[in-house]
């Protein structure tokens, strides 16, 4: 028998068990981060041998991976609030968004992954990142189509500049994000740049 088929072989790890060395997984990311985490102390969070844990994952990046997507849950529908402005606060605000704590706790965790882990940073934008983008890309796509998005707005650029910024000045200047600063972002950045006419100034209830 290969070494393939006697992985196989093996009773595969699922259900409640399977949550529990996920949940085991995200607390020690959160306690000591990617680089330092090692299936030895999933394994011992989980109360778990390592051998139960390599029964499902191959390598410290699919554990992690999954264990993130596991936590984010089924991806939301895109807002369609009406309007970009209404959009955009919908998608980056609250639960998985910029405001999330969590999610930037484990962004945080698994940032210097992303330059020395190919397998993780190849998973991370793929799988985590890709469908963020992709759902950014509806919001101003349906926002040109209404007639508010000048037709020379490189989406491509725009689009992840919200994210960018708010997480420039978390990890860079130290600000905690919330909804009232990324509606700062949106009103004096983001929706001059792309508008067709000026938008109104006044200030909006972020939520």
């Amino acid at each position: 028998m290969t070494p393939a088929e006697a992985a196989a072989a093996r009773p595969r790890v699922e259900g409640e068990r399977e949550h529990e060395i996920l949940e085991a997984a995200l607390d020690v990311l959160a306690d000591v981060g990617y680089d330092r985490l090692t299936m030895d102390a999933v394994a011992s969070a989980a109360r778990a041998s390592k051998a139960t844990l390599y029964r499902r994952w191959d390598t410290k990046a699919s554990l992690v991976l999954e264990a993130v997507l596991a936590q984010k849950g089924p991806l939301a529908a895109v807002p369609d609030t009406g309007s970009l402005r209404g959009d955009l606060l919908a998608s980056h605000c609250g639960r998985g968004g910029l405001t999330d704590e969590r999610q930037i706790a484990i962004f945080s965790a698994v940032l210097t992954a992303l330059g020395r882990d190919n397998e993780f940073a190849d998973g991370f934008r793929t799988r985590i990142l890709g469908p963020k983008v992709e759902a950014t890309q509806v919001l101003f796509a349906r926002a040109r189509e209404r007639g508010e998005v000048r037709d020379d707005v490189d989406l491509d650029i725009v689009g992840p500049a919200l994210a960018g910024i708010v997480l420039h000045r978390e990890f860079v200047l130290g600000e905690v994000p919330t909804p009232e600063r990324v509606a700062a972002v949106i009103d004096q950045v983001i929706l001059p740049a792309v508008l067709r006419h000026s938008p109104d100034q006044t200030p909006k209830d972020p939520s």
